[in-house]
């Protein structure tokens, strides 16, 4: 398309961040359905309305990325660095090539220019970054639409409101992309050139946020490995009052002694107790602050088992469905919009019109929480209808989301806590009751359930008659090993990584193999290259030196920080950590070596040998040809098993061999979708 082909003259081009938000921004701007043309297989959308002519189009993510002007992997440090269009090669570079093509012949015909990219750090990063190169070094006149949701209310009023704005978030951005090239790209050259020089090579990867991230996990694995439990015993004993029976513990919760625990059992056992103090107290809890992020990915994970990443994706989904505003925000304040309207549209639903009923009876105060965001309020349902299908978890997460925004105006939820202590001879049990006397919010927002079970009425002097006790042996328990929820949080309270990036950050540490497990433990290459980090180069672990470059990252958001002064001090640290390193490169590699071969050996095995039993199929790689192919570790002691593989593309074994001959299938993939192949050339199943 170009703009003589247009069939009308000047035009404002609107740049999305993803295909879906720009169909919904168009959809929102016109009064009548935009008209629809593909260029470089990219929807283009053409509207007119009563403020002039648009051409809304959409990168799809980053079109640009960084790269040094060297271009030889083995070279390290690298300082100088260029921003370029994404390689056709990486998965995120497919198809930029024509984005960019059909972006720069748009905006040649164009009078205005509005990035209307989500607005965040990265959305700015994005838009400012086509804007500039694509459509001619024009980012200092483009406009700026900010919105926090696609409904079409907020889209025109955006559009109403678009001026040109500041580069603050756009420069944070960018500064952002150059600190974390510096610092991983030049490491992951270090740590992989020492591989090299050590004679076992593998491709290892750490970054500034990397690093701090997975020494949590190996410091707490130690912590776990070198703990000592120590044993102690608790006695638990029955009671029973007009034929309810109910348990109370033995005042001191853990008896360093098994003699002591005894004695205790002895002497209750039964006997009768009297009610010697008894205690009552309403207790309010207030209802939870709207979500921003990080507490809907913890709470996801708490419901569902949904990982960090998969929440945000799923999240992202719903934004783009118009159904939820902007998640990636670590706000805890709602908009101020008009609340008993939304109310009223979410009641609609027949699941939530009996609670929000009640509700809308009242008056609406929020509950809110204490942190705030720039650029998006905390998430909150739109009231909309889906266009599609929802699948499970879309609907799970927009009903969390919706759940949590009502029980924001919800009542206290009102609890009676009695404390009861009963004296059996010289020994006092206690035990407590909470019940739930008015659920408030609860009744909306019930996700933990409401406390409720049958108990007898008590008043001090009451004689309660002893039904058994018993004595239970417990082990002191050390620390809990992170989950990818609790890995998240940990990230937060040290603030390391933002609110965009923490989840990419966990799932990267488990894709790379230096985490495994639900629980996540450090592999044998994990924990290698954390100790060796901590010998050799102990900055890019250090939590306080990502800390202090994010306080300056969020300075320059704000207008208040200076890049020059960042990158002098970045270009500095880096590059004494790198002689460092440079010097220490055979100690590095004796230190990682073992657990390098371990790591390249098990991510290289495809499954067992179904010929000797014993073995296990692995890619091998003929020395004669280079081409790879299936071969069996047991090929020493004579097994002769071998398969052909396919030479291009990325290979991953699936969890279960063939139905048919028991042989390992892989997952072979060259384009977007992998293809599914049994290795064995005589399975039945190919017939």
């Amino acid at each position: 398309m170009s703009p003589k082909n247009m069939d009308f003259g000047g035009y404002a081009l609107v740049i999305c961040e993803k295909p879906d938000a720009a169909r919904r921004v168009a959809e929102a701007l016109s009064e009548t359905p935009p008209r629809v043309s593909v260029v470089e297989g990219v929807p283009v959308f053409q509207l007119e309305n009563e403020t002039g002519r648009y051409v809304v189009c959409a990168a799809s993510g980053h079109l640009y990325g960084l790269s040094d002007t060297i271009l030889n992997r083995r070279v390290y440090p690298v300082f100088d660095l260029e921003w370029f269009p994404l390689k056709p090669g990486r998965r995120e570079g497919r198809g930029v090539e024509g984005r960019i093509r059909h972006i720069r012949t748009l905006s040649k015909g164009a009078t205005s220019i509005i990035n209307a990219c989500d607005y965040d750090v990265e959305g700015n990063t994005i838009g400012y970054n086509i804007v500039r190169y694509a459509c001619g070094g024009k980012e200092r006149s483009a406009l700026r639409a900010r919105f926090s949701t696609l409904t079409r209310e907020e889209i025109k009023r955006a559009f109403r409101e678009a001026k040109v704005e500041g580069e603050n978030l756009a420069a944070a951005g960018r500064l952002r992309h150059v600190v974390d090239f510096l610092w991983g790209v030049n490491m992951s050259r270090a740590v992989g050139e020492s591989l090299r020089m050590g004679y076992v090579y593998r491709m290892v990867s750490i970054g500034r946020v990397q690093g701090p991230t997975l020494s949590f996990v190996v410091e707490r694995e130690i912590g776990i490995q070198t703990f000592v439990p120590v044993p102690y015993w608790v006695v638990t004993a029955v009671f029973r009052k007009d034929g309810v029976a109910f348990e109370a513990h033995y005042s001191i919760g853990r008896i360093s002694t098994h003699a002591e625990a005894s004695r205790v059992e002895g002497t209750c056992d039964g006997k009768t107790g009297v009610v010697s103090r008894l205690s009552s107290a309403m207790v309010r809890r207030p209802p939870p602050g709207p979500f921003n992020l990080g507490d809907l990915q913890k709470e996801s994970y708490r419901l569902f088992g949904y990982s960090p990443r998969e929440t945000l994706q799923i999240a992202e989904r719903l934004y783009l469905g118009a159904l939820i505003s902007y998640p990636r925000t670590s706000s805890q304040k709602l908009p101020n919009i008009d609340h008993r309207a939304l109310l009223e549209k979410i009641g609609r639903a027949p699941e939530y019109g009996t609670v929000v009923g009640r509700l809308l009876s009242g008056s609406l105060r929020p509950r809110e929480g204490v942190e705030t965001d720039t650029a998006h309020p905390a998430i909150y349902p739109t009231g909309g209808l889906p266009t599609r299908a929802l699948r499970t978890e879309e609907k799970r997460i927009l009903d969390l989301v919706t759940r949590r925004y009502a029980a924001c105006f919800a009542e206290d939820v009102l609890d009676e806590i009695v404390s009861v202590t009963i004296v059996v001879e010289d020994c006092e049990f206690d035990w407590v009751r909470r019940r739930v006397v008015s659920p408030g919010w609860l009744t909306m927002y019930g996700m933990g359930g409401i406390e409720g079970v049958a108990v007898p009425s008590l008043k001090e002097g009451d004689v309660v008659k002893v039904d058994s006790v018993r004595t239970e042996e417990k082990l002191s328990s050390g620390p809990p090993r992170y989950n990818q929820s609790s890995l998240l949080e940990k990230m937060e309270r040290e603030r390391i990584g933002t609110k965009a990036t923490r989840a990419d950050i966990i799932s990267v540490l488990l894709e790379r193999g230096y985490l495994t497990g639900e629980s996540l433990t450090p592999t044998p290459l994990g924990f290698s290259l954390i100790k060796a980090m901590e010998e050799y180069c102990p900055e890019i672990i250090s939590v306080d030196l990502t800390r202090e470059t994010e306080r300056q990252l969020e300075a320059i958001e704000r207008g208040t920080g200076s890049a020059p002064d960042l990158l002098e001090g970045l270009v500095e640290s880096l590059s004494r950590v790198l002689e460092r390193t440079k010097s220490s490169e055979l100690d590095i590699a004796r230190r990682m070596g073992h657990s390098v071969g371990e790591a390249a050996l098990a991510k290289s095995v495809l499954g067992p040998c179904p010929v000797c039993e014993s073995g296990k199929l692995r890619v091998v790689r003929s020395s004669r040809t280079r081409k790879r192919f299936a071969g069996c570790t047991n090929y020493p002691a004579g097994c002769k098993a071998s398969a052909p593989l396919p030479q291009r593309g990325v290979l991953r074994a699936a969890k279960r061999p063939c139905k048919n001959c028991k042989w390992p299938v892989v997952y072979v993939r060259m384009g977007r979708r992998p293809w599914r192949l049994c290795i064995n050339i005589q399975c039945p199943g190919k017939s």
